[in-house]
């Protein structure tokens, strides 16, 4: 027979009695998930929460074209993507995610899939993060990344000159100080001066990280130090940001 439920509120919590009718022997998580199911108070809402929060779904796919001229290897969670515009690789290692090159039977196109296997939220999360990664790999390859920055200056004017082939900026008279700061740029980043704007820089690369790096470089060596910086807005920021290749 069923045993009998009787409610009683204790100290904020919801505690139970059992009336054990004859010989019925009730387990206690019969008990425990029939106090849950049908007598958790409005405090327990955070225990159902995490609850949800660790809940992992069996399997969860995405898929991305892939566009004509663009050649994609996969291989131990390596992507390596080759375009017009030379080779990036990027490594996933560190995700617990499968990928695969497939090809659409409809269509008979390219395409990526990343699967994700009893996932939590997080991972799944994962799966967009990481085919967005991969789209500007294929941007990079094809049509490159091209960021402008811009001087700053009220009275002191910032002299640039590039050097080392394009590939070094040294920056001087930054408030007037007779310190030299020099920039290395990363691997695969030019910089040049505009010939059309004055005081702008262009930085040119197929790696959206490694020029955006770059830029961030130049920025941080142009940091205002013992000043009110919301007065002293002297420095080099970045202006614009797009590609080498301009859409259509």
């Amino acid at each position: 027979m069923d045993p009998v439920l009787r409610p009683k509120t204790h100290l904020g919590h919801a505690t139970f009695h059992t009336k054990i009718q004859t010989n019925c022997i009730l387990p206690l998580s019969r008990v425990f998930l029939s106090a849950h199911l049908f007598y958790a108070p409005a405090h327990t809402e955070g225990v159902w929460k995490a609850a949800r929060e660790k809940m992992k779904t069996i399997l969860s796919s995405e898929t991305m074209e892939l566009p004509d001229g663009v050649n994609i290897k996969v291989k131990a969670k390596v992507i390596e993507v080759e375009g017009p515009r030379g080779k990036l690789t990027r490594d996933f290692k560190h995700l617990n995610l499968d990928f695969q090159l497939i090809t659409d039977e409809e269509t008979g196109k390219r395409k990526l899939k990343v699967d994700a296997w009893f996932g939590s939220r997080k991972t799944t999360a994962a799966i967009r993060t990481a085919l967005s990664h991969v789209n500007n790999l294929i941007t990079g390859v094809t049509k490159g990344y091209r960021y402008k920055m811009r001087f700053v200056y009220a009275h002191f004017p910032i002299n640039a000159s590039i050097t080392n082939g394009s590939k070094s900026i040294e920056i001087r008279n930054f408030l007037g100080e007779k310190k030299v700061r020099k920039v290395e740029m990363l691997d695969g980043v030019s910089i040049l001066r505009s010939e059309k704007v004055k005081d702008e820089l262009i930085l040119d690369g197929n790696d959206i990280e490694l020029v955006s790096r770059s830029c961030a470089l130049i920025n941080q060596k142009c940091h205002v130090k013992n000043k009110d910086i919301r007065k002293f807005l002297d420095g080099i920021y970045v202006s614009e940001k797009g590609t080498i290749v301009e859409e259509e």
